[in-house]
């Protein structure tokens, strides 16, 4: 895997933002049997900066906590079997060889102000953005009852492997 990222505001953590997006990452891929070989990138952004990203790409003028963009489209979520054939070819970086699999935007201001409303660590908040911003890029989605369950659940399982829980 191949994780870029960009801190656009230095948003500076008590944990190591790359190491901790990657872990999570990695996590989510591993446990979603992602067999392939993947780039992500992570962009650290404030308000302005994804409320102007929300706006221009969903055409919702706010800020929101984060953003996920997959270049990925699936028939079902976790189903990588669409990667094979002409959208290989469209996802392939011929430089690396790696699929592009997508983008994830989070407001460090939200990391911040969440982990407080919700009484857990930023740490456990970023990480818990990452892994919801990584299932999106997986397929998955949130808009129908039932698929908001299916996503909190393996964010949490996901989480709890790491051992980044509430309590931390």
């Amino acid at each position: 895997m191949i994780f870029c990222v960009e801190n656009e505001v230095d948003a500076s953590f008590d944990f190591d933002i790359e190491e901790l997006a990657q872990t999570v990452a990695q996590a989510v891929l591993t446990e979603e049997k992602c067999d392939y070989e993947v780039e992500i990138n992570l962009i650290i952004t404030d308000d302005e900066g994804i409320q102007e990203i929300n706006k221009e790409f969903r055409q919702i003028d706010k800020p929101t906590d984060v953003l996920s963009f997959p270049n990925v489209s699936y028939d079902e979520p976790g189903d990588f079997s669409v990667i094979e054939g002409e959208q290989k070819i469209d996802l392939l970086n011929p430089d690396t060889g790696n699929i592009s699999f997508g983008d994830i935007v989070i407001n460090e201001n939200r990391v911040r102000s969440q982990a407080v409303d919700y009484g857990h660590s930023e740490k456990r908040e970023f990480a818990f953005l990452v892994a919801h911003s990584m299932l999106h890029l997986c397929g998955y989605d949130h808009m129908e009852e039932d698929e908001a369950a299916v996503m909190e659940k393996k964010q949490n399982d996901i989480l709890n492997k790491l051992g980044i829980t509430r309590d931390n």
